[in-house]
């Protein structure tokens, strides 16, 4: 099913600076790209009002239930254990891809479900590493043949959001160098030899999604909200701009009224009309929605 651009031009096209967030929530603009002409990208929205309790405490078997009925979606596979073969064989060397910000860190027990799939996929265990700031000296990820790419989404004082794209950073010894213009040049990380065509999945940890910040390591729970959900996909571009809109309605439904991302997040819309990484633009994205619908904010 196509995604529902609930997004409009009343919404968000203001006066001159507006027109590049208008082309990353989904309306149109007039930069082509090879991927806007390979067809839709397929986007897996995955919910489960329990799997997190009254404390925000993480039901395992909920959210291995979740990343299972996500990927078995995804690639219209008859079950977790095929889907996941499907991705890796018995031969690869996988890099897991996480996120360490103290504040809102890749959880743990996704990790470990992932490594659980891998394992089952027959890949050797040792041939398995999760890291997020180590991953240029880590000798997995050194060898790697595979690249899962998991992290959660939150509002970034660079980037304007912290997604998929901006979690590849890590791979470059100077990541400074990418911060210019709202990090607009994160793509070109995806094109380096050691990242360029290993990505097998992405997955966006939409649980408890941070939707405001202020300043470079701001952090509030009254900025955050169970949205218990994760969103999945093999096209980054396409799961980021999907968070993104997430993101955005729920900013304006918290603040009440228009209340765009700052900076905006420029290296989405970046990532798919100049380096050709994926489809951000909604009429360009297959939404399948599963679980839990309530406030799904789009």
């Amino acid at each position: 099913m196509s995604v529902k651009n609930i997004i409009t031009r009343r919404d968000f096209l203001r006066a001159g600076a507006c027109i590049t967030l208008g082309s990353f929530m989904g309306l149109p603009h007039g930069v082509g790209s090879s991927a806007n002409r390979e067809g839709k990208s397929r986007v897996v929205l995955m919910r489960d009002k329990d799997v997190l309790d009254s404390n925000e405490q993480i039901n395992r078997i909920a959210l291995e239930e979740m990343l299972d009925d996500a990927v078995t979606t995804l690639l219209d596979a008859p079950d977790p254990s095929s889907a996941w073969k499907r991705l890796v064989t018995p031969g690869d060397i996988v890099g897991i891809k996480t996120n360490a910000w103290p504040y809102l860190p890749t959880p743990p027990p996704l990790n470990e479900a992932i490594r659980k799939r891998l394992l089952e996929a027959g890949v050797g265990e040792e041939n398995i590493s999760a890291d997020d700031r180590g991953v240029l000296r880590d000798a997995v990820f050194q060898q790697s043949t595979a690249l899962i790419n998991v992290r959660p989404m939150r509002t970034h004082h660079w980037s304007g959001l912290g997604t998929l794209l901006k979690n590849y950073i890590m791979f470059v010894p100077q990541p400074s160098r990418y911060h210019d213009n709202a990090c607009e040049r994160l793509g070109a990380i995806w094109q380096l030899p050691h990242v360029k065509g290993k990505t097998r999945l992405n997955i966006l940890v939409m649980l408890t999604p941070l939707f405001h910040g202020m300043g470079p390591h701001h952090f509030s729970r009254q900025h955050t909200w169970p949205y218990s959900g994760l969103i999945v996909s093999q096209d980054p571009v396409a799961a980021d701009a999907t968070g993104a809109r997430i993101i955005q309605a729920r900013r304006e439904a918290f603040f009440g009224g228009e209340r765009p991302v700052t900076p905006l997040p420029r290296h989405i819309v970046a990532a798919d009309t100049r380096f050709g990484l994926g489809n951000s633009r909604a009429e360009r994205i297959e939404l399948i929605r599963l679980g839990w619908q309530k406030d799904q904010y789009l």
